[in-house]
């Protein structure tokens, strides 16, 4: 009688707290099964995180994430569907069950984090809140930006942390806030605004965007910690392992060597215990998360390790050339960093 009291009064006391993971667990990874295909909250367009290409395929080291999802749960990285979401739309998509991941250059905040009923399940991306100017401006810090005209998209986290950094600095500017990122960048281009800001790597994809580039420089300052990465909906901490343990594989697979190329000969014939184990080798570490055997082999073999997919769609080799800079693994001189598969 004790035990049956104690367990009526943990799951008395959890829904009075609203937590639902009794009834919950499981149910994203059941409906995603069910229907075969994981759907994907993205941007609306933003180069090197997720944008159409030529032929109208969603790329970027966002939608790679999510491919990674699929090649986890599916074994098939191409069995992922995208919904393009501006800021403003990306929250309720999630809520809703409209998405069943958003991948898409989302700042991790405590509101968004406890108050939102989401949860963030790393970071993709470290970044920050800098200025893009047209040259002819003549300035060289944000310390010079007084009384600027400013674009800012709205529903971002941009908003506020630019009105602090004015007030914190004694200086004036005028908010001008548009509902996409494209056309806060056009916003800029035809002269309506003096400054472009956001997150550095939206920055750098918007400006790759603009007719003439190299007329626009991004401003040394960084004003703000902008953690990026995939978020879930709280409650289903099967499906929030998932997407976590996905990201944290492609980590792991880079700091081990372990490439696109070599994962399948890695996977048969690794002497290390530590790839044994992620590789599916040695023991059952996908079991507990109700994957197959070997989920990292499939997407590390059809998405890539960290290392490759930034390299792909943001490293020098692109339209944007961004350094790893705090996106290089801890031991190469930045801060990313996962737990091991053991």
């Amino acid at each position: 009688m004790k035990m049956l009291k104690s367990t009526l009064a943990v799951m008395t006391a959890a829904a009075a707290l609203g937590i639902s993971s009794f009834a919950q667990a499981g149910a994203t990874l059941d409906a995603v099964q069910k229907k075969g295909f994981v759907q994907c909250g993205v941007s609306d367009g933003l180069p090197g995180f997720s944008v159409p290409d030529a032929k109208g395929n969603i790329v970027g080291i966002d939608a790679d994430v999510c491919r990674a999802v699929a090649a986890a749960v599916f074994g098939d990285a191409t069995k992922v569907k995208f919904s393009q979401l501006n800021a403003k739309e990306r929250f309720t998509a999630l809520q809703s069950g409209e998405v069943d991941v958003l991948s898409r250059n989302t700042t991790w905040t405590s509101s968004r984090d406890s108050g939102m009923g989401l949860v963030f399940a790393g970071v993709t991306y470290y970044d920050g809140i800098g200025f893009l100017v047209n040259k002819k401006l003549g300035v060289s810090s944000a310390k010079e930006l007084d009384g600027a005209t400013i674009c800012i998209q709205a529903g971002t986290t941009t908003e506020l942390n630019v009105s602090d950094y004015f007030r914190a600095n004694g200086l004036k500017y005028t908010p001008i806030t548009f509902d996409t990122s494209d056309e806060s960048a056009k916003s800029l281009e035809s002269g309506r605004c003096d400054v472009l800001t956001s997150d550095k790597s939206q920055l750098y994809a918007q400006r790759s965007k603009l007719a003439a580039p190299t007329d626009y420089v991004v401003l040394p300052e960084t004003i703000s910690k902008e953690p990026l990465g995939p978020v879930v909906r709280k409650g289903d901490e099967e499906w929030f392992s998932i997407v976590k343990w996905t990201l944290f594989a492609m980590l792991n697979a880079e700091e081990m060597g372990i490439t696109s190329k070599n994962v399948e000969a890695e996977a048969k014939a690794t002497k290390n215990p530590d790839v044994a184990r992620m590789l599916g080798a040695d023991g059952e570490y996908g079991k507990d998360l109700k994957l197959p055997k070997d989920w990292v082999v499939q997407i590390v073999k059809q998405v890539g390790n960290y290392g490759e997919v930034f390299e792909k769609n943001l490293g020098k080799g692109t339209p944007l050339q961004i350094d790893r800079g705090l996106n290089a693994l801890w031991n190469n001189g930045g801060i990313q960093y996962a737990p091991p598969v053991r």
